[in-house]
């Protein structure tokens, strides 16, 4: 009797022990994170990390928090010690894996970053950090097709990942340098004109690392007068946070395109997933017509919502113009549906701008568009557009007028 006694004590000594011992390495986890994030003190993050691992030892996520720490303050021989422990005892262990490949990737060794994260998407098949840091590793290694391939199928599954989208954009700006687009708009009006309106638009686009610039020849077909304007865009980057656009256009057919055309915005980066604009336009019939614009967009999970306004001086007046638009990504960021509804006349809109010439921007006009892009084989990109507009082009006289668009863009 007495010695099933000893043995239930010495049971439940051994179980007080270990409870101790495990909570006593969340404590000096605890501490050690508080040590790294709130105080910088990274050497005293791992000495509390160390001795968390003396008590238990097959603590899996201080091992790969101490492979962090050593990542961070550049030992990478005993990062990936403990990266590898970690992997050889818990073969699934997805933070692991993550960690190994971010330490080869850091210190340029793309190739074998590859083969870890292969590696651990073999066990992992289905983890997301895993698939973006391979589609990071692809494009670094140039191989852009497989990294378009892996981040597009990351955000199939996750269409509201902006990280994802963000990395989209870079590998089509790596993959292809240049750009061409093609693109055709018919536009017919039941009352306000008798003969529709023909636009056709060719540009190309070439990315530097300065940003991109855009030249552009648009045709167009309007009061039975053909006319050509000739554009420049740029998209100059200042900073990680700031952007702009800069703008300007000629054409020697007034009335079929403003004879100049201007602009100017400055975009901002903001936190979570908002941007913020504002510029100007300028537009030159016989008259100068300024144009003042801001705008503010956002993406939330799989949707990109924009509104903006244009403000236009005149007669001691301003009138006002605003639009909403809304894209719904079910892809890569070629890959979406488009819904636009307006008040007013855009500036940037090449189908209508022209209607800005004399008084008619002061007239009510209400406007909704459909559109859709799809990429194909990467770089190729479809783009279809329908639109309606209920314009009033004389005081209380109101028309319609519809506007088809069908586009193709060319990478390379």
């Amino acid at each position: 009797m007495k010695f099933s006694v000893s043995i239930f004590v010495l049971i439940l000594l051994s179980s007080v022990a270990i409870c101790v011992k495990a909570q006593s390495a969340d404590d000096l986890f605890a501490q050690a994170r508080k040590a790294a994030f709130d105080e910088s003190n990274y050497p005293k993050a791992i000495a509390l990390s160390k001795t968390a691992l003396q008590g238990s030892p097959d603590y899996a996520d201080i091992r790969v928090f101490l492979g962090r720490l050593y990542t961070w303050t550049k030992k990478p021989d005993s990062a990936r010690l403990a990266f590898n422990e970690v992997i050889a005892k818990q073969p699934n262990y997805e933070d692991a894996y993550v960690g190994l490949g971010n330490l080869e990737f850091w210190n340029d060794n793309s190739e074998k970053a590859l083969s870890v994260v292969n590696d651990g998407l073999k066990h992992v098949p289905t983890s997301e950090p895993l698939a973006l840091l391979k589609a990071k590793v692809l494009n670094d290694l140039k191989r852009w097709q497989e990294a378009d391939e892996v981040v597009s199928e990351v955000l199939k599954k996750n269409p509201s990942l902006t990280e994802a989208r963000s990395l989209a954009s870079r590998i089509k700006e790596n993959s292809a340098k240049n750009k061409v687009s093609l693109s055709y708009d018919y536009i017919y009006f039941d009352k306000q004109f008798d003969d529709p309106w023909h636009l056709i638009s060719v540009d190309y686009g070439r990315q530097t690392k300065y940003g991109s610039i855009i030249g552009r020849v648009n045709y167009a077909n309007r009061f039975n007068t053909n006319g050509y304007q000739f554009e420049l865009d740029m998209y100059p980057r200042i900073s990680n946070t700031f952007y702009a656009y800069v703008s300007g256009g000629v054409s020697n057919t007034v009335g079929v395109f403003p004879k100049y055309r201007g602009g100017f915005s400055l975009y901002a980066n903001l936190p979570l997933s908002f941007e913020a604009e504002a510029g100007f336009r300028f537009l030159h019939f016989s008259d100068n017509t300024w144009i003042y614009t801001a705008s503010v967009s956002k993406y939330y999970k799989s949707f990109w919502f924009n509104f903006r306004t244009y403000l236009t001086p005149s007669n001691n007046a301003v009138s006002q113009s605003y639009a909403l638009t809304t894209r719904y990504y079910f892809g890569g960021v070629d890959d979406y549906v488009s819904l636009a509804l307006g008040t007013g006349l855009s500036p940037d809109d090449n189908q209508n701008n022209v209607l800005l010439n004399s008084n008619n921007y002061r007239l009510k006009s209400n406007n909704i568009s459909l559109g859709y892009r799809k990429s194909i084989k990467t770089f190729n990109v479809l783009m279809l557009k329908v639109g309606y507009d209920n314009q009033e082009y004389l005081k209380d006289t109101k028309g319609n007028q519809l506007d088809f668009g069908i586009g193709y863009l060319r990478r390379f």
